[in-house]
């Protein structure tokens, strides 16, 4: 089982879910490439771009929308 979920926005986007659904980034396809954007929300909710649990693989690029090659790379 992966331990995360992709959940499409539209063409262009979609959230990256843990385990536990909650909300740890979004990836985007810019120039022909899905880039994963972290997300990660302070004491108050607030959202803080770039931050939370996958902080350091933020701006990772795929070349494809592919669970398991997203699992792989961000692991």
């Amino acid at each position: 089982m992966t331990p995360f979920t992709l959940k499409p926005i539209n063409d262009g986007s979609c959230q990256l879910l843990d385990a536990h659904g909650q909300h740890v980034g979004n990836l985007k396809l810019i120039n022909g490439l899905w880039k994963f954007k972290a997300i990660g929300y302070g004491p108050q909710g607030e959202v803080i771009p770039g931050g939370g649990p996958l902080t350091g693989r933020h701006n990772t690029t795929f070349a494809r929308l592919d669970a398991a090659e997203i699992e792989a790379g961000l692991v």
